[in-house]
């Protein structure tokens, strides 16, 4: 048993959410319509950033940029979540496992990255507020993005080439409905500590690092508010953050309570349910929080929607 190794699986099956059959047809309505909304919101948001002179500012670049990150991984996962609950065909192959895997660490360092970028902007608006403009112009903002995308993708490789070469030699039953670290190394036959030890370090120092500069920025941008003479201008700086913070909230809360959990056995179901937090949730309330909580955005696509009826009823 022990000289089998991994590439003698050609599939696996995901349990997803076996248990509770009775609902599956109305979960593949309700996450195949948050899914469709995901997508439609925050090209939306991507289209209105775009169109519109005004919005063209370093906020709402990185803002654009968060929205199409959160595309790309909520199609990640979101596909043959919704697979599962229409067809029955539990089955992944080998390399699509793996290639979920990567892409899904990827994009959520990358994300956690692109989080820190935007708190470092709303501190430079907030506390360096005569330089912003020369501080973050345009190639600095296309910098930073590249950076985040680039520090993702590449920090990922460690815990995915590191979780690839573990044997693995039992059931090829996954209990989960991706491919995700933990339940991928349930499967293997060897001692797994020095891996785990690693990918806690890759991971946990991608997270960490992030959410603590989120922190330094906003004890800053906190300092420069309440240092600020009139209510009126404290609430108009805080109100440019608290999008991003309920971003924040949100994904890092989750992320805590899944991935910091001390025993994984006990709660797998738990872990499912919190991991669609920030697999589906998060991604589709993103542009809902920016736009909805944001006055100019608001503006900018009642102008789009309005331009467009003026058009149909010239025709």
């Amino acid at each position: 048993m022990e000289e089998m190794n991994h590439t003698q699986f050609s599939s696996f099956i995901l349990r997803g959410f076996s248990d509770i059959e009775d609902i599956r047809i109305l979960l593949f309505v309700f996450f195949l319509s948050l899914f469709l909304l995901t997508l439609t919101g925050n090209m939306v948001v991507i289209m209105v950033v775009q169109s519109h002179a005004r919005l063209h500012t370093p906020m709402y670049f990185f803002i654009t940029v968060l929205s199409g990150l959160e595309m790309w991984y909520t199609m990640t996962t979101a596909p043959k979540l919704l697979s599962l609950l229409l067809t029955k065909d539990n089955s992944i192959s080998y390399g699509w496992c793996f290639a979920q895997l990567y892409m899904f660490h990827s994009l959520g360092m990358t994300e956690c990255a692109v989080l820190a970028v935007m708190a470092f902007d709303r501190c430079m608006a907030i506390c360096n507020p005569l330089r912003y403009t020369i501080i973050m112009n345009d190639r600095m903002c296309r910098c930073l993005a590249s950076l985040s995308w680039t520090f993702g993708f590449l920090a990922a490789t460690i815990p995915f080439t590191m979780t690839i070469k573990v044997p693995l030699c039992r059931a090829h039953i996954i209990d989960h409905y991706f491919c995700d670290l933990a339940p991928l190394l349930a499967l293997a036959c060897a001692d797994i500590s020095f891996t785990n030890t690693i990918n806690r370090c890759v991971i946990g120092f991608a997270t960490m690092f992030n959410f603590m500069f989120i922190l330094v920025m906003y004890i800053n941008i906190i300092w420069a508010i309440m240092k600020l003479q009139s209510n009126t201008g404290r609430m108009k700086a805080f109100s440019t953050c608290s999008s991003h913070l309920i971003v924040v909230a949100l994904i890092y809360g989750t992320a805590f309570s899944v991935y910091g959990s001390p025993n994984k056995s006990q709660i797998v179901n738990y872990d499912k349910l919190f991991s669609l937090v920030y697999t589906v949730f998060t991604p589709f309330l993103n542009p809902f929080i920016y736009s909805l909580r944001n006055n100019e955005v608001k503006i900018a696509l009642r102008g789009i929607i309005k331009g467009k009826l003026d058009i149909f009823r010239l025709k």
